[in-house]
């Protein structure tokens, strides 16, 4: 009996290892797909985020379309990762979850990549709180598209957080008023081991593991694009 019920443990550790690995596989492959996003958004001619708008984001937020936990239009719910601008570059990636909102005709019952830009001091300061109601907490608006798009535009002054959409090829700015915005806590103990804080990771306070770098180098390398410009 008693070399039954050891059994029994061993089996059971070994399955909540297992889960605990795949779980951490998808938090990965998460980041790993937020880079090729960013990547194939910016590379499009004249379709992508303009210049000075990502060259002034604060932090940048993506939601890729995945198989599994990917961005579900029907249930208006998303599964994504953001990274800030600190002293030393890019920060580690906090996970985050969005529901809800009012997503409109622009999407339809498309899954689609979803972008959105923080773009000021009180925008990053509601990202730091772990929750926050975009229209809210946050002003929110459609974000400008086109390499040259922003000049007559004044989206300075419009919002604390620009949203975008991508669906079928085709990119434009996303109306996401009413969706909230919060910690992926499942997520974070997946990727990092441990809890961390959205302030710890986005503030800098923790080094990014290697891992992160197939999202952050491709982010890094679009706003220095950007800020070059």
């Amino acid at each position: 009996m008693r070399r039954v019920l050891v059994l029994w443990v061993v089996i059971c550790l070994a399955v909540a290892a297992c889960a605990a690995e795949e779980n951490e596989s998808k938090a990965e492959d998460r980041v790993k797909a937020a880079g090729t996003v960013l990547d194939e958004i910016q590379s499009a001619p004249d379709q992508g985020i303009p210049e000075d708008v990502l060259a002034s984001a604060e932090c940048v937020a993506v939601v890729p379309t995945m198989l599994n936990g990917g961005f579900i239009v029907g249930a208006r719910y998303g599964r994504g990762v953001a990274s800030c601008r600190t002293p030393k570059g890019w920060s580690a990636p906090a996970f985050f979850v969005v529901t809800g909102g009012s997503f409109g005709l622009q999407i339809g019952g498309q899954a689609v990549d979803l972008v959105m830009l923080i773009m000021n001091n009180e925008g990053m300061k509601n990202l730091l709180s772990s929750k926050f109601k975009l229209g809210a907490d946050a002003s929110v608006a459609a974000g400008p598209v086109g390499r040259n798009a922003s000049a007559n535009t004044d989206w300075k002054l419009r919002a604390q957080v620009l949203s975008y959409s991508r669906s079928r090829g085709a990119f434009a700015g996303l109306e996401l008023t009413g969706a909230v915005v919060k910690q992926d806590k499942s997520s974070t103990k997946d990727f990092y081991g441990r809890m961390v804080p959205f302030k710890t990771s986005l503030k800098g306070m923790i080094d990014a593991p290697a891992n992160a770098y197939p999202f952050l180098n491709t982010l890094a390398k679009w706003a220095k694009s950007a800020a070059d410009k």
